[in-house]
């Protein structure tokens, strides 16, 4: 009977054809993790978008302010409160200011400032998190106290006292931010090292001489990179709003000088006659910070193999 049923299924399988030159040929090249990474972002196409997004803006804050003849702190009294035309794109301020070439200078200035304290949170916070998890006992409790202390001082006031008691500007913004931005960093990358450092590898890192340098450096960060990326994304954003908040309480940079949080202010005086004022900045910190979130939302995808689909 089985013989039976063998010969009656027998027309609907054929053998595969096997080449005996490449038995085993790989069907494509193998990819690294980057390269995985990459493309599965490049199926999330929100996140593409809002690259494509990021990259035109930070196109235009560069070049921007060149578009137009005019300066970003050029006066012109006579063309006080201009609507946009061929002369003024996007119109002109209480000071007669082109207002293209403020937006972008402020674009420019304010990404400044969050790319500049991201980076400064980052060095600052996987150095400080991975030395305290991997020399852990005493070392380790001490630095986490300091830590649970700056976390318990609300950051909004340690930034404010700060600018008060130092002259406004693009560096003391920055190091207002910086003081307790890495926290939040440091938590992170400690927390994932704990787990890394009773792996096998960094065992026999340790038993071939390896110094804790080494380790934190060739082992231990290379393997947190998809968390210590993810977070300066969300991190880019953040500081962005806070220059923005403290600018816009007259606590960030003065006039003349030109930030997103400056020309909000600015059209926020005069919002009742020129609503275009507040509307042009508005409109490009919206589009900063929700392409920032969902870029960070795409990478955290396509760098945590648990969030794969």
């Amino acid at each position: 009977m089985q013989q039976q049923e063998k010969a009656s299924l027998d027309h609907l399988f054929r053998p595969a054809s096997v080449s005996a030159k490449e038995p085993e040929k790989i069907s494509r090249p193998p990819l690294t993790a980057f390269q995985d990474s990459f493309r599965r972002l490049r199926k999330n196409r929100a996140a593409i978008v809002s690259l494509i997004i990021l990259i035109l803006l930070g196109v235009l804050a560069i070049i921007g302010p060149w578009m137009t003849s005019y300066t970003y702190y050029d006066t012109d009294y006579s063309a006080v409160y201009k609507a946009p035309n061929a002369d003024h794109w996007l119109g002109t301020d209480k000071f007669g200011r082109d207002q293209w070439a403020r937006i972008w200078e402020g674009t420019r200035i304010s990404l400044l400032i969050a790319v500049l304290a991201a980076v400064l949170d980052l060095v600052i916070g996987v150095a400080y998190g991975a030395i305290s998890a991997l020399i852990g006992g005493r070392v380790d409790n001490v630095m986490q106290r300091i830590v649970e202390i700056i976390i318990g001082i609300p950051s909004l006031i340690i930034i404010i006292l700060l600018m008060m008691v130092m002259e406004p500007g693009i560096m003391t913004i920055m190091l207002a931010m910086v003081i307790t931005g890495w926290v939040n960093m440091a938590r992170l990358v400690r927390a994932q090292i704990l787990k890394l450092k009773e792996q096998e590898y960094v065992l026999a890192a340790r038993s071939l001489g390896a110094s804790n340098t080494q380790i934190i450096l060739k082992h231990l960060i290379p393997n947190t990179i998809g968390i210590i990326v993810i977070n300066t994304m969300f991190t880019i954003p953040s500081a962005i709003f806070t220059e923005a908040f403290l600018s816009f309480i007259g606590l960030g940079l003065q006039e003349p000088m030109a930030s997103l949080g400056v020309l909000i202010h600015d059209g926020y005086q005069a919002i009742n006659t020129q609503y275009h004022l507040l509307l042009y900045p508005a409109i490009v910190i919206i589009a900063i910070m929700v392409t920032f979130n969902i870029l960070g939302d795409g990478l955290r995808d396509a760098l945590d193999p648990r969030m794969r689909k």
